[in-house]
């Protein structure tokens, strides 16, 4: 059930509003006020309030999330750095779609947990990241900014920062001396007053909240059956990948603001703001075509409101074109009209995707589910086409129009358009065209249809994007956007290729034809004094969609270790060209495609190993596993469920994934057998888990006390100084130097060990800049004739980055 006009993701199945959202929606349109909430990451927003600000008050709400979410961590499987944030940003779009607010975001990269405003901005650049929220209000023209964090430490350093630009940005954006090369798209906008909405999940029961604004935002709407915090609920908990379903809440619920600049309200938020459209000049017909459509509204006969919402959009048509609401409200208004006759308008394509220079077949469907008299004038085909129709819709009958167009020679590859340049530095690279698309959620449709009806003698256009629909068995009809596609992709089977040793990698890659009859050759690219055998594969894909694997053997110069690059090349069709296909598909969330160049670091390096066969418990959202099996370890993967009749003896070691306990708290059942194993002189070492007030660690494997906090390094270069410099950990069966701490990404570690009984023995001091050193990063104890470690070190970020020290420091804790 969506509240109102927010965002939402083009390929998603059409809802039909009920009457009670329609009568909602007319409601709203007799509403002029606006609310932008500002923070840094997904999940970072306050869904009881923005629900409230759409459903209770009718406003228009947004939220401005800084970045993206790629640096965060994955609940619900292996996708990290970009292919996350593609997730969590479809998870904000799937939270929209209930709370109905609307998602913008600027070009700031999570790169990661940090201490310091100050860092965050350096990676971001403050300047380019104040123009985007700049831009992001002029664009929403918000009367409040709310702030979810505040400017003081200690606090994530992207929280602050994000508190830090909304307080700049609330004056910035009102001057037109700031940014001016945004002035040919946007005007100055100066917002009334900037909030901050205190935090309580931290607050003592007793705490004193008599000096805050207070606003109940747990009111109920008979229209929807539905209280805000029912609705909040079902909203938060689309962000899945971060474990944050939550339950549903009904009565009062009290939010907390503080006002920070502007104008100062006492008892209300909106103290003194007319958020009608009497504040407004010349609006006089706009607001009485509203009270009448209002008052008229028949929840029974809902098509009967279409001639009084004509009159509406004839009242908002005859503003000026600079109106700040007159865009949004026409937007509004079709919406309602389309509605209440029950108006179906679909743009499908026959195949999911389309290779450039080819046909596409499509097949249009206008339908009027209602007694309204309406009219299907034209429809404006994919390329300009327009296409004269002069057709009733009446009586439940459908009209269809099956059309072929081809594609442009040159058309756009589909892929995020924030992720069509590599990712590097604190920003999302956008170029050309995608320039003119900071801030949006996603790009627009690789094709679109406009169809152009008329009601009560007035025309509306109505654009759809172009679609795929098809049948799940399980899970019913099913809509992804059409997707322009190369003719074939190569996708590498990993991004990184490590080469233990100067040893030659079998390197596979998997051809997948975009169309039919697709042959050619593949081969790789790679750098001087490197051998590739075979030379070049020949291939032939008959029918779109098929696949084959090519192998390639791989092998470094000898004595080799600068890094290098490969690229897959596929010649085809009088083309060459280097794509890779990766893709994200969740129930949550509609599919999502990622096309790259096929490119791949390469990294020989030295590593030595005194174990092999490696038994790895797997927790949720990370790659080690795979990442020691491309060195040659041989890793048998242990599901929970497979523990209890495993003989743990034939391991040599045992690994435990990230937050393994957390996520599956079964795990305790095999905490004396796990132990027993290393008593009997196993090898057990348990990488980081989470233990907070919210989420406390129940059981711990660990054979001593031990407790785990929240302390963690996020300087990524932070010295790693030996607490016992000649401890064995060092040195055997991997001698490690300084050098192998040298290109880590995002962090040391996090989730440190705090406390921990005096048999366990450190083995690393750091800190992040102005702290004191910490010493719980890696602890070894010895238990029986074996080991166990536990290790807070971010090898789950390291391994698939492809930083040889991490291979050679895990080698050795696994060897212990």
């Amino acid at each position: 059930m969506s509240l109102g006009f927010g965002s939402s993701a083009m390929a998603q199945a059409p809802r039909q509003p009920h009457a009670g959202e329609v009568a909602a929606g007319l409601r709203r349109l007799g509403v002029t006020g606006s609310v932008l909430y500002v923070a840094a990451h997904p999940d970072d927003e306050n869904t009881r309030f923005l629900a409230w600000l759409v459903g209770e008050r009718g406003l228009r709400a947004g939220y401005l999330s800084l970045t993206r979410g790629d640096g965060g961590q994955n609940l619900i499987g292996t996708e990290q750095d970009e292919l996350l944030g593609l997730i969590r940003t479809y998870e904000l779009l799937a939270a929209r779609r209930v709370d109905g607010a609307e998602q913008l975001f600027t070009r700031a990269r999570d790169f990661g947990y940090t201490k310091s405003a100050d860092e965050a901005l350096k990676i971001w650049g403050h300047d380019e990241v104040l123009a985007d929220v700049v831009l992001a209000i002029r664009r929403f023209r918000p009367d409040v900014i709310v702030t979810r964090f505040s400017t003081n430490p200690p606090n994530h350093g992207h929280h602050t920062a994000s508190a830090l630009l909304a307080a700049e940005a609330f004056v910035a954006a009102a001057d037109p001396k700031r940014f001016p090369e945004q002035l040919p798209e946007v005007k100055p906008w100066k917002a009334d007053r900037l909030l901050h909405n205190v935090s309580t999940w931290n607050l003592k029961p007793d705490a004193d909240m008599s000096g805050y604004l207070k606003v109940d935002v747990g009111g109920y709407d008979p229209l929807l059956g539905r209280s805000w915090g029912e609705v909040s609920a079902e909203s938060r908990s689309q962000h899945k990948s971060q474990g944050f379903g939550v339950p549903a809440e009904r009565g009062p619920l009290l939010e907390y603001f503080s006002p920070l600049a502007g104008t100062r309200p006492k008892a209300d938020v909106f103290e003194g703001l007319d958020l009608t459209w009497k504040r407004w000049s010349g609006t006089e017909a706009v607001a009485r075509a509203v009270d009448e459509a209002v008052k008229g509204f028949d929840v029974r006969a809902p098509h009967r409101s279409v001639p009084a919402l004509v009159r509406v959009h004839e009242a908002l048509s005859a503003l000026p074109e600079d109106h700040p609401w007159k865009a949004y409200k026409l937007r509004e208004t079709e919406a309602l009209l389309a509605a209440c006759a029950g108006l179906f308008l679909e743009a499908r394509a026959a195949e999911p995707t389309a290779v450039p220079g080819t046909q596409v077949e499509l097949n249009l469907t206008a339908l009027n589910r209602s007694p309204a008299g309406l009219r299907l004038v034209s429809v404006t085909l994919p390329g300009g086409e327009a296409v004269a129709t002069n057709t009733a819709l009446a009586g439940h009958a459908p009209f269809k129009l099956s059309r072929k167009v081809k594609l442009p020679d040159d058309a756009t590859i589909s892929t995020p358009y924030w992720l069509r340049k590599p990712v590097m530095g604190g920003l999302f690279t956008l170029e050309g065209a995608d320039r003119a698309l900071t801030g949006q959620p996603e790009g627009g449709p690789a094709l679109a249809v406009t169809f152009v009806y008329e009601a009560s003698g007035r025309r509306i256009s109505v654009t759809r994007p172009v679609v795929y629909v098809w049948t799940d068995p399980v899970r019913g009809e099913l809509y992804r956007a059409l997707e322009i596609v190369p003719a074939v992709t190569a996708t590498l089977a990993r991004d990184v290729l490590m080469f233990p040793n100067g040893a030659s990698q079998s390197v596979s890659v998997v051809l997948a034809a975009g169309r039919g009859e697709a042959s050619g050759k593949a081969r790789l690219e790679v750098p001087q004094g490197w051998r590739v055998e075979p030379a070049e594969v020949p291939f032939q894909l008959a029918a779109r969609g098929d696949e084959r694997t090519v192998l390639f053997s791989v092998t470094p110069p000898k004595g080799a270790t600068a890094k290098g690059r490969l690229r897959a090349i596929v010649e085809s069709g009088g083309r060459t060209e280097s794509w890779r296909l990766r893709t994200v598909s969740y129930e949550h969330i509609p599919p999502q495609a990622v096309r790259q160049p096929s490119e791949a670091s390469l990294v020989p390096f030295a590593l030595a190993t005194k174990v092999k066969r490696i038994g790895y418990i797997p927790g949720p959202g990370d790659r080690v596993a795979e990442s020691l099996a491309a060195v040659g370890y041989e890793v048998t993967v242990l599901p929970e469920e497979r523990l209890a009749g495993e003989k743990l003896e034939r391991f040599e070691a045992i690994l435990v994934g990230v937050r393994a306990f957390n996520a599956n708290p079964r795990l305790a059942v095999h905490r004396e057998r796990l132990l027993k194993y290393v008593e009997g002189g196993g090898r057990l070492v348990v990488q980081y888990n989470t233990n907070s007030r919210v989420g406390p660690l129940t059981t711990f494997v660990g054979p001593h006390p031990l407790e785990i906090g929240r302390e963690r390094v996020t300087d990524e270069t932070a010295a790693m100084t030996p607490v016992t410099p000649n401890d064995p950990l060092l040195r055997a069966p991997n001698a490690l130097t300084a050098a192998d701490f040298e290109g880590w990404v995002q962090e040391r570690g996090l989730y440190f060990a705090s406390k921990w009984d005096e048999r366990y023995r450190p083995v690393f001091a750091m800190s992040d800049p102005g702290e004191a050193p910490l010493q719980g990063s890696l602890l070894v104890t010895r238990h029986g004739k074996g080991t166990f470690a536990y290790t807070g070190l971010a090898f789950f970020r390291q391994l698939p980055a492809g930083v040889p020290g991490a291979y050679r420091l895990l080698a050795n804790v696994l060897a212990q």
